[in-house]
């Protein structure tokens, strides 16, 4: 080597590689609903995660999907994510029942995190079917650290709900109810009235919209959920056309009635990265400098809507005629 010749980088991995996983193990876990395990290829250890995060699954024709990630989160090798075949759905889940197979590769964005546990007394969780995939981490956790928590898990029978067989271990903190064999459960009887109990609840848009609208008891904590489809709008505000700027890209561009703001400054040159395109993943979160956001997402609490430093413009609007934000 020469006096002044520069050492040859390292190799480094292919982006890309690092934003592939393979299927390394497959299971059923419930009627229609497969468990899979997913590495990277090299086997290198993945980002971490919480108790409530989420995670990006790209198909090979780009569609993109989030699920949950319900395994361990100490294993620093592997994601487990358990999906559950939509006969109504878009397409996603049941490409990855009928593909994903093991040594299938999938591109993965995230993980990310709208559904945080936070210190309590005491924990109320509530699954609806699927639902129960982000709240068994949290379960976990809260069994680590010793604190004191329920389960009422919800489903039309037992055959259709996942990972009976790990929560039996926890006996009478599991309340498990199955409408073919009792019928409909009465929800409100499990409205706590102690103000230091936290809410968690994730399935079907009647169950979290049930649970949402339990006032929070005196000096406690409103329920927290997570959706799987963005919660449908009241209709009260029309959508009209309104400006958005785009202050460090230093544009301007007209939002149409029909057309979302990410579209709109897609148009004037100005990118914003998205994912689910519903206001459930949180991947376009941006800051508002100024204006009034209308939000449409099912992320924000009623505190941060009312604060509006933020919006989500893959569904979000304006209830104003001019939004400044921060991309």
């Amino acid at each position: 080597m020469t006096p002044h010749a520069i050492p040859a980088a390292p190799p480094v991995a292919a982006p890309a590689a690092r934003r592939t996983l393979v299927v390394v193990g497959r299971r059923t876990v419930a009627e229609g609903v497969v468990e899979l395990a997913l590495a990277r290829p090299d086997g290198s250890r993945l980002p971490d995660w919480a108790p409530g995060a989420h995670i990006d699954v790209v198909l090979p024709d780009g569609r993109t999907r989030q699920y949950s990630l319900c395994g361990d989160r100490w294993d620093a090798a592997t994601y487990r994510i358990a999906v559950q075949r939509e006969l109504d759905g878009r397409g996603g889940s049941a490409f990855l029942h009928d593909h994903a197979a093991e040594g299938f590769a999938l591109g993965f964005g995230g993980p990310r995190n709208n559904f945080r546990l936070a210190p309590a007394a005491d924990h109320l969780f509530i699954a609806g079917g699927i639902g129960i995939t982000p709240l068994l981490p949290m379960i976990r956790q809260a069994e680590l650290l010793d604190l004191p928590w329920r389960l009422l898990y919800l489903g039309r029978s037992r055959a259709r709900l996942a990972y009976l067989d790990e929560l039996a271990s926890h006996g009478e903190r599991v309340t498990v109810h199955c409408a073919d064999e009792i019928g409909r459960a009465d929800l409100e009887a499990w409205r706590p009235t102690d103000s230091r109990v936290r809410v968690y609840a994730c399935g079907p848009t009647r169950l979290l919209d049930a649970v949402q609208a339990w006032p929070a008891p005196p000096g406690g904590f409103p329920a927290k959920v997570e959706r799987f489809t963005a919660a449908s709008t009241d209709g009260s505000h029309v959508a009209r056309a309104f400006e958005v700027v785009a202050a460090r890209s230093r544009s301007t561009v007209t939002v149409a009635p029909d057309e979302t703001v990410v579209a709109a400054l897609a148009r004037a040159g100005v990118d914003v990265i998205t994912s689910c395109a519903q206001g459930v993943c949180g991947t376009c979160e941006t800051e508002v400098l100024d204006g009034r956001p209308d939000h449409r997402d099912s992320l924000l609490d009623d505190a941060e809507r009312a604060a509006s430093l933020c919006m989500f413009p893959c569904v979000s609007r304006s209830l104003g005629p001019r939004l400044v934000l921060d991309v």
